[in-house]
Order: C-alpha cells, then sequence, then structure tokens
C-alpha cells in the first residue's frame, strides 16, 4: 500500500517512516509538514493510506481530510485524546495516540489489511443486458431494497435482482458491507463521512441511516 505521512513534527516523521519502512505491506512514497503541499499531491497522485496529524499550523488535520474530494483511507496520528470521535466521525481506520508503539501501529493497519484482503474479489451473481454476470463485491457502492427486488448501484452502473434485501446481504462479504438501514446496504470502503442521519460515499451520494441501525453501526466502524 502506498503510504503518506502529513505531521508537523519531524520526531514523529521519523516514528512513521521507521514503522512503515519495517512493514513489508506499506510503502512510503511522500511526506509532508506542509498541509498545501500534501493536498495538491494527494490529488494527483494515487495515495492508499494517509497517516494524519490532527493538531497543525493553518490547517487542523480533520479539516485538511474534510477538504480531500476523494480521501484516502486514513490513520490519525495525535497527542490529544478529544479528537477520537471527529476521526471515527470521517470513517478514520484507526486512531494513534501519541506516543505510540510499533505494536499499536501494526494493529491499525492490521484494520485496513482486514478490509483490503483477498475476499474483497468475491462476486455477486447479477443479471446483465447480455445474460447473468459475475459481478466483483468490491465495485458494489450499495444496495437499495424495493419491496421483492434490489436495486445494485456501482460506478455508472446499476442492476435490478429480484430478490429481497434479506437474501442479498446473506451473499455478501460481511467484512465490507454493512446494513445501515431496513432498505440499504453499503460498501463499507467507500464511506468517507458519518453525519446524524446519513452515510457519505466517495461519490458523494448519501445514504440515510436508519435510527435501529446507528449504535451497532457506529461500533462496526469504530473496530
Amino acid at each position: 500500500m502506498k503510504c503518506v505521512i502529513l505531521d508537523d513534527e519531524p520526531f514523529a516523521h521519523q516514528v512513521l517512516a521507521h514503522y512503515i519502512g519495517d512493514t513489508p505491506s506499506l510503502t512510503l512514497v511522500a511526506s509532508f509538514r506542509n498541509a498545501v503541499e500534501a493536498y495538491e499531491y494527494i490529488g494527483k497522485n494515487p495515495v492508499d493510506l494517509l497517516f494524519l496529524d490532527i493538531e497543525m499550523p493553518l490547517i487542523n488535520g480533520v479539516d485538511f481530510l474534510k477538504a480531500l474530494p476523494a480521501p484516502p483511507k486514513t490513520i490519525f496520528t495525535t497527542a490529544y485524546k478529544q479528537y477520537a470521535f471527529d476521526g471515527f466521525e470521517l470513517n478514520a481506520v484507526d486512531y494513534l495516540l501519541k506516543p505510540f508503539s510499533y505494536e499499536r501501529f501494526l494493529r491499525a493497519v492490521g484494520k485496513l489489511t482486514k478490509m483490503s484482503d483477498d475476499r474483497i474479489y468475491d462476486t455477486l451473481l447479477v443479471k446483465g443486458k447480455e445474460g447473468k454476470i459475475n459481478l466483483k463485491q468490491v465495485d458494489i457502492l450499495y444496495i437499495e431494497g424495493c419491496k421483492d427486488y434490489v436495486k445494485i448501484i456501482t460506478p455508472g452502473n446499476m442492476h435490478l435482482m429480484y430478490q429481497t434485501l434479506k437474501s442479498t446481504f446473506e451473499k455478501l462479504n460481511q467484512d465490507i458491507f454493512l446494513q445501515c438501514h431496513r432498505s440499504y446496504i453499503v460498501n463499507r470502503m467507500n464511506i468517507i463521512q458519518l453525519t446524524y442521519d446519513s452515510l457519505i460515499l466517495a461519490n458523494k451520494t448519501f445514504v440515510p441511516i436508519g435510527p435501529s441501525y446507528k449504535k451497532e453501526l457506529i461500533a462496526i466502524m469504530n473496530r
């Protein structure tokens, strides 16, 4: 995974660069102490994981992440406990409180690895224009239930399936799909923000959260 560090503390850069270098699945491609330079880089280059400090000059990490049009998966690194809720509200992979050990660092990275392991390439059999096709589950943004059929939404396409939302959910990879409403299932890898009553996806779609699902949803996303 291609990693970027944004932190105004030189020592934090040293620690993170060392930890990333000791982790075979990670590659440090850039590091910044300046938010403007980091913003420009992330906007032009593929980034899988961002290690982001919160207390920085000019702009804090929470506001920085909100400003990114398509934010990468993010692990917050900060010395301040009070920002934990902000981190989880933005669906951060994890929240590391400085100073943190390599073991704690690996646990944070492991959460992302679990979300990105080989099982995300499971398929779902759907009907296409030319017959049945195996749709990669990772390509599904969300699924909407409508009585006796479901709408399966992917980037630039929509598939109709005549089955219940419940039976569809049972066929999905439970590590990456969440039911957030009695009529909606969402791919958690596409969630960029949790609001009071909805989830915002990477394509700017708002998916509603049912009141009875909210507590469990927050608990699952914070694991």
